[in-house]
């Protein structure tokens, strides 16, 4: 007799997208990945829409990315071509002009947007324990941004990106024993010219944008590590319930990814705006004299980076060989600081003193111009020790003390200043205010260890607060 036939018990039958599914599951972890990330990643409940800059942030990386791949089609990184092929894409190339204007308003959106994700770390605190890392993998991307920005302002050819791209290269000639040979090196040339426009190019299409994408996906990896901060600056994780899930937290889809659609609609339509009606935005965005091809020959009456670069280097502008006084009684008055009000150990305070010392004398050997470029980089740099500054007890601007959201009141308006006064020919009156700024800007950040701490905080609560709309 033979074997009793088996059946097989017929359940529902699978899809073809499940099966699908299941198949690149088990050699790609897609859905463990979508899970961790986006559907089962617990973001706060009570965040606001500070919190929308770094979705946005990301949208205009992907809308730069495409668009300059669509423009590399057209562009001729040539010195004789250049300005032509940029003249080609605007009026020959279909769509062409819409594209190369996505593209320059693109570059100026991700600036905006990124300040603002910025002032909603300062607001909120979101570089303090445990996110230190996430906070630094931030700098290095707003570094990799100005420089990627800095390397493709030269690539139009025109006037204002010839002789831009000029004087901030010169800049680093002040730098000592190394200088002349590090501008020749970066210039490839005597001067400014189709050598410079080739690597400029090279780093623009190919480095930074490289360097730029690990840096975004290190921060979304370290973000989504430690958690995502909130606006009361309590951590989420350390209230769970019995199956692992923060208690004040919601899954990010579908909640917040449809909060960051609408976001995203508002941004588009304010986007497409600019795009359309006012793609130079009155020579911020796109200088009027960068219509003009470049002329080595003819300099322009007033030469000034975009507008995003211009608080940093108004502060190169503002040292001058007076305000290096200043600057020197700075030094002396904040090491007399650390020394007098600080439990620092003895050998560390005679470390600073000397260091102190050491710098003065340098300040004497060395002129205003390589100081200004010092001050200038050091403004930048500055924003990665901001973890280990903040030595508030409170996270939140919500909490501290009332004054405190004064102080970062007064901050901002001395950065606006700065920004405004980059973009103006200087005169002597506009040079003391920039200098003034300046100290504002690094008082800001030097004397945050004391006045961090200073005044009568509120008592932060144990959950966060949630008002439901």
């Amino acid at each position: 007799m033979g074997q009793p036939t088996q059946h097989k018990p017929h359940g529902t039958p699978v899809p073809l997208s499940g099966r699908a599914l299941q198949w690149v599951d088990e050699r790609f972890p897609l859905s463990s990945t979508w899970k961790a990330h986006v559907s089962e990643y617990y973001a706060p409940k009570n965040f606001n829409w500070w919190y929308i800059f770094g979705s946005l942030a990301l949208l205009v990386l992907v809308i730069q990315i495409v668009t300059g791949i669509f423009l590399v089609m057209h562009y001729k990184p040539d010195a004789n071509l250049a300005f032509a092929s940029v003249e080609y894409i605007m009026r020959d190339v279909p769509w062409g002009w819409l594209v190369r204007y996505m593209h320059s308003t693109g570059a100026s959106a991700f600036f905006i947007v990124v300040y603002l994700h910025m002032t909603k770390a300062l607001l909120y605190g979101s570089y303090r324990k445990p996110r230190e890392l996430l906070w630094l993998f931030g700098v290095g991307i707003f570094l990799a941004l100005m420089a990627e920005a800095f390397f493709g302002y030269l690539l139009p050819w025109g006037q204002m990106s010839f002789w831009g791209a000029q004087v901030i290269v010169n800049l680093f000639g002040a730098i000592p024993f190394i200088g002349p040979d590090l501008s020749l090196w970066i210039r490839g040339d005597y001067v400014v010219s189709d050598a410079t426009l080739n690597r400029f190019f090279s780093f623009h299409v190919i480095a930074i944008p490289l360097i730029l994408i690990g840096l975004v996906l290190a921060h979304i990896v370290a973000l989504h590590e430690v958690g995502s901060n909130n606006p009361d600056g309590i951590e989420i994780k350390k209230n769970k319930d019995a199956n692992g899930v923060p208690l004040d937290g919601i899954p990010f889809h579908p909640y917040y990814s449809v909060h960051d659609i609408f976001g995203v609609s508002i941004f588009l339509i304010v986007f497409s705006a600019v795009v359309f009606f006012a793609p130079e935005m009155g020579g911020y965005f796109l200088e009027y004299n960068n219509f003009i091809p470049a002329d080595p020959l003819k300099t322009p009456p007033h030469i000034a980076p975009v507008w995003y670069f211009t608080p940093f280097y108004s502060i190169l502008r503002a040292t001058t060989s007076q305000f290096m006084y200043a600057l020197e009684v700075g030094v002396i008055a904040y090491v007399a600081l650390v020394v007098l009000k600080t439990r620092l150990a003895g050998a560390v305070k005679i470390g600073i003193v000397i260091a102190g010392a050491v710098l003065l004398i340098a300040m004497f050997i060395f002129d205003a111009k390589f100081w200004g470029v010092v001050l200038m980089g050091v403004s930048v740099l500055i924003l990665a020790a901001l973890p280990w500054l903040d030595h508030s007890p409170a996270k939140s601007l919500r909490y501290r003390p009332t004054w405190h959201g004064y102080i970062y009141l007064v901050f901002g308006i001395a950065f606006l200043v700065l920004g405004y006064l980059g973009i103006l020919p200087p005169t002597p009156g506009r040079t003391i205010v920039a200098q003034i700024c300046t100290f504002i800007y690094f008082g800001f950040f030097l004397l945050m260890p004391w006045w961090s701490t200073m005044g009568k905080f509120k008592p932060v609560p144990d959950r966060v607060t949630f008002k439901p709309h």
